[in-house]
């Protein structure tokens, strides 16, 4: 699930035209990673709750922008996990 989340994600910054080349599982997703701003990152957000049923909390934004792609993914493939 992890990997699915992972690729998905992926797609999903590209589609909002972030270069993904080189992004890896230590990138985070602010700054110095790659650079979403809160409105890039509730897009973000928006697209997997859609894709994978899991939901973010508004109080949740700021945690989510210091988190790496690894953190992130694992994050929602747990979330995914607990709703089985």
């Amino acid at each position: 699930m992890r990997d699915e989340v992972r690729a998905f994600v992926l797609a999903q910054l590209q589609d909002m035209n972030y270069d993904v080349e080189g992004v890896d599982d230590q990138t985070t997703l602010g700054p110095a990673g790659v650079d979403l701003e809160s409105l890039a990152l509730a897009d973000l957000s928006v697209r997997v709750e859609d894709r994978f049923g899991v939901r973010f909390s508004d109080d949740e934004s700021e945690q989510l922008a210091l988190m790496t792609v690894g953190e992130f993914t694992a994050e929602v493939a747990g979330r995914v996990a607990q709703q089985v």
